[in-house]
């Protein structure tokens, strides 16, 4: 059984931006039935402003991070509150986990930095990130590092981990996910657009678009229905959009 196994939301009445994406207007009640779950949908659908009401409502600094990090400040984090945090219902079986790690990739850089700056008065910090300075490696280098020296058990929302992942490191990362997966002892909540990850087994997949929020096959999301047209005949796309 994973351990968070319920996500709730009401619905959207107070005027905020939050109203107009359909994903959340309407309210929303989801089961977590398996340890990988993933969201998926366009920009804009709400699926990482769910993950990151998740995240802050179990204590993860929102640029990312576990609880020990839970310091929203820098940049765009500056006194910033999830506008979902204090609407998000979260059941937990059979307790609550604190143990975990918010990753979200356009922010990585500034996590990044932040590690490099503790680790200036201690660095015995970098052996959970592979040894070395995150700047160091190159963007896909360290979201492995991470995935492979941090993650152990837990609750890990990840905010699209395959942003600097080839194809190669991708297969590398749903390896990451098989072995956590089966040890029992982590559960994943990952929004993504990767026609790749979300062919991981077993997984539970939400497609978040006009029409709510409901549970969907890999095979029928438009995120893999639309890459393999694409690649089973790259030509007659490319003349289309190019001929107009």
């Amino acid at each position: 059984m994973p351990f968070l196994s319920r996500i709730s939301v009401p619905p959207q009445r107070d005027g905020s931006y939050l109203q107009h994406i359909p994903s959340l207007s309407k309210g929303l009640q989801l089961k977590l039935k398996n340890n990988v779950t993933f969201f998926v949908g366009e920009n804009g659908s709400g699926k990482s402003t769910l993950l990151e009401g998740i995240a802050e409502q179990c204590g993860f600094s929102l640029r990312g991070g576990n609880r020990n990090h839970n310091l929203n400040t820098g940049h765009r984090f500056e006194g910033y509150e999830s506008p979902l945090a204090q609407q998000v219902q979260l059941g937990w079986t059979p307790r609550r986990i604190t143990d975990g790690f918010f990753m979200r990739a356009e922010s990585f850089f500034s996590f990044a930095s932040y590690i490099d700056e503790l680790a200036t008065d201690d660095n015995r910090i970098l052996k959970a990130y592979g040894g070395r300075s995150l700047h160091e490696q190159s963007h896909g280098e360290s979201f492995l590092n991470l995935f492979n020296n941090q993650f152990e058990s837990g609750i890990y929302l990840l905010d699209e981990p395959e942003a600097a992942l080839s194809p190669a490191r991708i297969l590398a990362f749903m390896s990451v996910l098989h072995r956590l997966d089966k040890s029992g002892c982590a559960q994943f909540l990952i929004a993504t657009h990767s026609p790749m990850l979300i062919c991981y087994p077993g997984a539970t997949i939400y497609q978040f678009d006009e029409d709510g929020v409901r549970e969907t096959n890999y095979e029928d999301t438009e995120h893999f229905y639309l890459t393999k047209s694409f690649l089973d005949n790259p030509a007659l796309y490319l003349r289309h959009l190019m001929e107009g």
